[in-house]
């Protein structure tokens, strides 16, 4: 089977809103930009050790502001970031000045001003035409010279953005070359920015299959870090299905226009929880009629429901259109930023967060610590699976895993209980990472750790954990014992 995956890209530098008129391919070999990262990734196997340390590299464009556009993949966990442009030999430092991992995008800022010598910010265009024809500009495979590829705009989609694991956004396909190095790299139609390069697929399933990143969605994140911080999508938290069953229509009372489609879930920490309910008849949102099959006509498009929703920043509303108990309502849904659902997307630019207690390393749920660790315990796949649908984030904020041993004679015979999910401290229930680690801290004779579905606790004798907490420091070169989250990567 292919995979879809991400791609290390193009620089971009951007200066603030892009300036009309197209732009000459001189410009654009001036404006583009090759990137060059250090990176190190998170130890999630031994938390309180640093990571890989690794090299990657991908491209960018000059945008208004003195600033560099490319995607969060190219510089997430970054430690160092070089810049490098054509015919110049020199390499320029760069930092993060904002970053998007639910869409893929950052924003670079370079000190030195000699950078910008005879750099022009490069203009954005529109959503480009199907079986219209696109230029990919980049560093493909690690090149020194800039790469260019042609291809065909092939489909105009919602697709999985696969830096984050969880996030779908709007999403063009081409059929140009992307490969690793062309990431971040912009894409051009007439001389205009339309797009850039961020993903494709590997594998002899899809060959000459890319991705590139709409401008819509590269506006929406230009104008969310306005203000000086990003907001991240905003996100309904609802789950629907269509209506175009006549017998259920009929069942709810609906006429035969072809609109509406139904609640399936509404989950309660959401936007949406106590204004809309399961049941509910979506009719209209924001004045736009909704079909039967979930879409909306936005700008002459048709596009999913959910692309009304992602234009829209913190603090605005949306409207709708509902039947209720075949009743007509107005409701408004004020959005809001909500952080239930991130631990289902990968985590980049900060250390994992753990404790180590008697050799016992307990670490909070998430989807790198399940994928690095190739967990495959079935308790902790369904409580990863189901902690949003079924809310399981009301009892437990955050699921606590005994994530590995620290072989020692104080922990001897608990393997069994190995990958279990904490659930009390004597006698206190455990529901995040910090008030486990209080309880742990807490002076006792005996510390009793009881475990989801476990039958018997694990007992451990207050001394032998004291007598015991040195030397397992000094066996495994643990040089700290808990990381609650209080620092940053950077």
């Amino acid at each position: 089977m292919g995979r879809r995956f991400p791609i290390f890209p193009l620089v971009v530098l951007l200066a603030g809103a892009w300036p009309a008129g197209a732009t000459p391919l001189d410009d654009v070999r001036r404006s583009v930009v090759r990137i060059s990262t250090t990176s190190q990734d998170p130890n999630w196997r031994e938390p309180w050790s640093p990571g890989r340390v690794h090299c990657g590299r991908g491209a960018g464009f000059v945008i208004e502001g003195r600033r560099i556009l490319t995607n969060a993949h190219v510089v997430s966990n970054a430690r160092f970031i070089a810049i490098e442009r054509e015919n110049d030999p020199r390499k320029y430092v760069a930092t993060v000045e904002h970053v998007a991992h639910d869409c893929d995008l950052a924003v670079l800022k370079v000190q030195d001003d000699g950078f910008f010598k005879n750099a022009v910010p490069l203009a954005p265009g529109g959503i480009p035409e199907l079986e219209s024809t696109v230029s990919v500009y980049g560093y493909p495979i690690g090149g020194d010279r800039l790469s260019v590829t042609r291809g065909v705009v092939s489909r105009i989609d919602f697709e999985a953005y696969s830096h984050s694991g969880l996030d779908s956004h709007l999403t063009i396909q081409i059929d140009a070359a992307i490969n690793p190095g062309n990431s971040g790299g912009p894409v051009l139609q007439d001389g205009k920015v339309v797009g850039v390069a961020f993903q494709g697929y590997s594998g002899a399933v899809a060959q000459n299959v890319g991705y590139m990143i709409p401008t819509p969605v590269i506006r929406r994140f230009l104008k969310d870090i306005e203000d000086g911080r990003y907001d991240r999508y905003m996100d309904l938290l609802l789950t629907t299905f269509p209506l175009r069953n006549p017998a259920h229509r009929r069942a709810l009372g609906l006429p035969d226009d072809g609109r509406g489609i139904v609640v399936c879930s509404v989950t309660s920490s959401g936007p949406a929880g106590g204004v809309l309910q399961r049941g509910d008849v979506l009719l209209s949102i924001d004045g736009h009629p909704i079909a039967s099959d979930g879409f909306v006509e936005l700008e002459g498009e048709r596009v999913e429901m959910s692309e009304v929703v992602e234009r829209k920043f913190k603090g605005e509303q949306v409207k709708f259109s509902i039947r209720r108990n075949r009743q007509p309502l107005e409701v408004t849904v004020t959005l809001r930023a909500g952080d239930t659902h991130r631990t289902l997307a990968r985590n980049y630019d900060m250390p994992a967060r753990y404790v180590v207690f008697a050799g016992l390393v307990f670490q909070p749920m998430n989807r790198d610590l399940i994928e690095v660790c190739q967990i495959e315990d079935l308790r902790v796949r369904y409580f990863f699976r189901t902690f949003i649908a079924n809310e399981l984030y009301r009892e437990r904020p955050e699921v606590i895993i005994l994530s590995n041993i620290l072989t020692d004679p104080v922990n001897t015979c608990l393997g069994e209980f190995k990958l279990g999910i904490l659930d009390e401290v004597n006698g206190v229930k455990v529901r995040t990472l910090r008030e486990a680690a209080a309880a742990l801290a807490k002076p006792a004779e005996y510390h009793a750790l009881k475990f989801v579905g476990k039958g018997r606790p694990v007992v451990l004798n207050r001394q032998a954990v004291e007598a015991a907490r040195e030397r397992i420091k000094t066996r495994y070169n643990v040089q700290r014992e808990q990381n609650l989250g209080e620092e940053a990567a950077r």
